[in-house]
């Protein structure tokens, strides 16, 4: 049966903190506030719990989950190398609204779908993710809601779409306008902006000092 901690009272938030950090490390599920929407989330080294989370989304592994992270640090252990660009952005927006694709390090042993050997990555700006991230490291966390439908911006949405499929419920009170994070894949050549979310094109074009490309 699922359970569900109330994140704003300091002794229920530590219950639920421990209680999310076991269920990550025994390969179910959490679902955690964001600084965007809630996400739906499992440990990123644990192949059969990322399957589990797509089948709780009911996705397939065409659309591949990003990761996030709890330390800026983190992310040198899991990509091939953080270009000059990478550095500005996780400057200017880390912890924030913006996540980073990038070619992952090749021993890292991991199935978060297909990603062609990319991941991306994100530090959110929410106190109850950033402890857990802390405490659990890297997970794989997509938005909690199932496939087609309206990304959760509460506990209480997420619950009622996914379920028991989810083992601890992490409730940070609403998470606002459901806006998602924006998304710039820094694999090729040249900045493309894949979504724009809550970072606008002109905030990155203007930490990158040259136009951002637009996906077509």
């Amino acid at each position: 049966m699922s359970a569900v901690y109330d994140c704003s009272r300091p002794e229920t938030r530590a219950e639920g903190l421990a209680a999310a950090a076991s269920a990550v490390r025994s390969g179910r599920l959490v679902v955690l506030p964001t600084d965007t929407v809630y996400g739906i989330g499992a440990d990123a080294f644990d192949s059969a719990a990322v399957r589990a989370l797509l089948r709780a989304k009911n996705r397939g592994s065409d659309l591949p989950v990003g990761v996030l992270v709890g330390s800026w640090s983190t992310v040198d252990g899991l990509v091939l190398g953080v270009p000059p660009q990478a550095r500005a952005l996780i400057e200017a927006f880390w912890p924030g609204d913006l996540s980073i694709v990038l070619p992952h390090a090749p021993s890292l042993r991991w199935d978060l779908g297909t990603t062609r050997g990319t991941v991306m990555l994100r530090m959110p700006l929410h106190p109850v993710a950033l402890e857990l991230l802390r405490d659990v490291g890297p997970m794989a966390v997509s938005s909690a809601n199932v496939s087609g439908r309206s990304p959760a911006s509460s506990a209480e949405e997420a619950q009622e779409q996914l379920g028991e499929s989810v083992s601890v419920y992490l409730d940070g009170g609403p998470s606002g306008e459901p806006v998602p994070s924006s998304i710039v894949d820094l694999t090729g050549d040249e900045p493309v902006l894949l979504r724009a979310g809550a970072v606008s094109a002109e905030a990155v074009s203007e930490v990158l000092g040259a136009p951002v490309k637009t996906a077509a």
